[in-house]
């Protein structure tokens, strides 16, 4: 690399200290640099207005290639944050007609996701407008995918209606999608009643499909945590008659576990009867206890009932206590029982008792929570604050973000995607 003196000198001085003013006339230059641009961006944490001024004047006129540099979009996405109104209006009209093309590359998407998130609102609908028509083109994409899921938490709901539109009548392509399914999670999370219930309709017609789906299961689950009681009843009986097999499944069974969770008696008390009844011949409760899935259902089933239900399940497995003792979970329930027996609550289960690991959250981690409180479409419908990304967002993979997290789902995050980076520090290389 043909660097100049000045930057060779910043790179390796021990002595000296560089003020931004030192770098002007090399500004564009220190920017696509590693070191050149973590310079000016900590320079630029604690710089005066004048040199700000400075240093943004002679960016401005590279700024839209600068968006799309490895390190060059850094510097800019600080002036979004630490510059002035100014500078950020100015950043977003040099965006203006090439925001479909940041939001498809690696790098640019982090810009156009930070300037979503900082820029006043009429430049911000502004930006967002300019993805109409390729809506489907940017959320099967591993950069625009998350540029979607930005618009749609950060600008008012009716602003993405469009999006909302592109995805009737394509719910079930989109939800096994590994990318689209984020997007429609956001949906949920954000959009108001009017808009979420056609998609959720949909969710629930295709929700046998999906609880199969490596991540259809994941859009299944979100409703089942975040919705409202009648969303959990009609999931139900689109899978009743099937809890035992779901039960077993790699997928499935993480469903069957999020239904027995957050639903009421009634719901619970449905499942009950099928677990305790007959599987092909077989008792329902030892067909799942055997099994590498179903033996965290019950699991499941054993912390989250109550009382009567909570007796009748310790009862169906009492009966077969001999079988229950030669298998390989078999140990491990037990102790369960007995712990919840003498008042106690069982630590999550270890050794012979890991869950098998299944494929990572798509999303990024585990289902987030939602503004409200009252189920979908009863809050505000505005964006969460906060990053978004597999490498910064959505439990798998220990990503961060999302409260709570999935239940047995670490994994790898999915290789090639690009989160916002909120540091803004380049990563450092030898």
């Amino acid at each position: 690399t043909n660097r100049s003196a000045l930057l060779e000198e910043v790179r390796s001085s021990k002595s000296r200290k560089f003020e931004l003013r030192d770098i002007i006339d090399h500004c564009d230059e220190f920017c696509r640099d590693q070191h050149g641009s973590r310079f000016i961006q900590s320079k630029l944490e604690n710089a005066s207005m004048q040199d700000k001024q400075m240093v943004f004047e002679a960016l401005v006129p590279t700024a839209l290639s600068l968006m799309t540099d490895l390190f060059g979009n850094y510097v800019v996405q600080k002036f979004m944050e630490r510059g002035t109104i100014e500078h950020r209006r100015s950043l977003a009209t040099c965006m203006l007609g090439r925001v479909m093309e940041l939001s498809l590359d690696m790098y640019g998407c982090r810009v156009v996701q930070k300037a979503i998130e900082v820029v006043e609102k009429d430049q911000q609908e502004l930006l967002v407008k300019e993805l109409q028509g390729n809506v489907m083109k940017c959320v099967r994409d591993q950069n625009g995918n998350h540029v979607i899921q930005k618009c749609i938490e950060r600008t008012h709901p009716e602003a993405v209606q469009f999006i909302v539109d592109d995805f009737m009548g394509q719910v079930l392509l989109l939800a096994t999608h590994p990318y689209g399914c984020r997007v429609i999670q956001r949906i949920l999370e954000h959009c108001k009643h009017k808009q979420v219930s056609p998609i959720l309709q949909e969710i629930i017609h295709c929700t046998a499909e999906l609880v199969h789906d490596q991540y259809g299961n994941y859009v299944v689950q979100h409703v089942l945590e975040h919705g409202q009681p009648q969303d959990r009843m009609a999931i139900l009986q689109h899978v009743k008659g099937q809890i035992v097999g779901m039960s077993q499944h790699k997928f499935a069974s993480n469903v069957v576990e999020k239904l027995l969770q957050f639903s009421d008696v009634e719901t619970r008390q449905v499942m009950l009867v099928e677990m305790t009844g007959e599987h092909m011949g077989s008792p329902s409760v030892l067909v799942m206890m055997r099994d590498a899935y179903g033996n965290y259902v019950v699991q499941k089933a054993l912390d989250v009932c109550q009382g009567a239900q909570r007796d009748h399940l310790i009862n169906a497995i009492k009966e077969h206590m001999p079988a229950v003792r030669k298998f390989t979970y078999g140990k491990h329930i037990i102790a369960h029982i007995e712990k919840l027996e003498a008042g106690q609550n069982p630590r999550p289960l270890t050794g012979g008792g890991h869950r098998p690991q299944p494929v990572m959250d798509p999303s990024g981690g585990a289902m987030p929570p939602i503004n409200n409180a009252g189920g979908y479409g009863l809050g505000p419908g505005l964006g969460m604050p906060g990053v978004m990304g597999p490498n910064d967002f959505v439990p798998p993979g220990g990503m961060g973000g999302f409260v709570g997290g999935m239940q047995g789902m670490n994994g790898p995050g999915l290789p090639g995607l690009s989160p916002l980076n909120p540091i803004m520090m380049p990563p450092g290389q030898g």
